[in-house]
């Protein structure tokens, strides 16, 4: 019997535990992704928030259906009322896309680069490269060595937020599958990694987080205006629908026979 009371007493404490908790918003940082919510958690505390890892495809914040492969990678560092705001800590593309480049009659290069930014951010890079057919080694490393003074040259004169950017739209692929061309025929180039080493002078630029809540508000509103508009017209149209239907049953009801019988003269 004690036993049980222990085991009832223990549950009153786990459901107590999980009333205390309340959600939080996920947002993006400020840039360049202007805190768009990127989802919610449950958390007792704010303190327990901050640190917390958060992943998402990155088609599902831009809507980049080519980038279906690629994983984004945030970390909460601060939290505001009911929003927990992330910071970007690097990004993975999905073994199962990295396996599907690689053929035995191609070859393949990989590398890890260490650079820092402009503005003093310490980033992990690893590209990866797919020639068109195999390569010597004295090509791969001639490839290897242009690919890295690209990156290196690329994110040296960038901010950290130039460097995402050109990671997430690809233009900095582009540039090291320009340069690498000349050396060999590339089927594709792109970053398998990133990663955030150690964090540098962070710029402030962009709407404050109070405007891009007015922003969220003032777009539900709207939607909701819209949505109230398209359901009356659509009640109006109804109504009209069954008035006229109404009216096509009237006029097609057959006329009345007349009386011919004795009683009527």
């Amino acid at each position: 019997m004690a036993k049980g009371a222990s085991a009832r007493a223990a549950a009153r404490r786990q459901k107590d535990k999980w009333k205390a908790k309340r959600w939080y918003s996920i947002r993006a940082p400020r840039n360049p992704w202007s805190f768009k919510k990127i989802g919610e958690t449950l958390a007792e505390e704010e303190a327990l928030l901050i640190g917390r890892p958060y992943e998402i495809m990155q088609n599902e914040l831009d809507g980049d259906f080519t980038k279906m492969h690629v994983k984004l990678k945030f970390r909460i560092s601060d939290v505001v009322g009911n929003d927990a705001i992330t910071e970007f800590t690097g990004h993975d593309v999905m073994k199962d896309f990295v396996r599907r480049q690689i053929r035995r009659d191609r070859g393949k290069i990989d590398d890890t680069i260490d650079v820092v930014t402009d503005d003093g951010f310490f980033v992990r890079i690893k590209p990866f490269i797919v020639t068109r057919s195999s390569v010597k080694a004295s090509q791969k490393s001639e490839t290897r060595s242009v690919a890295r003074d690209v990156v290196l040259k690329f994110c040296a004169q960038s901010t950290w937020i130039k460097v995402q950017k050109a990671l997430m739209d690809g233009s900095l692929e582009e540039s090291v599958s320009t340069a690498i061309s000349k050396i060999q025929p590339v089927r594709a180039v792109f970053f398998r990694r990133s990663q955030l080493i150690q964090e540098g002078v962070v710029v402030d630029d962009g709407p404050t987080l109070e405007e891009i809540k007015a922003e969220e508000k003032a777009a539900k509103e709207t939607q909701e205006a819209i949505d109230v508009t398209e359901e009356s017209l659509d009640s109006t149209e109804n109504k009209e629908d069954e008035a006229s239907s109404d009216a096509d049953v009237v006029d097609e009801a057959p006329p009345k026979e007349e009386d011919t019988s004795e009683d009527a003269h």
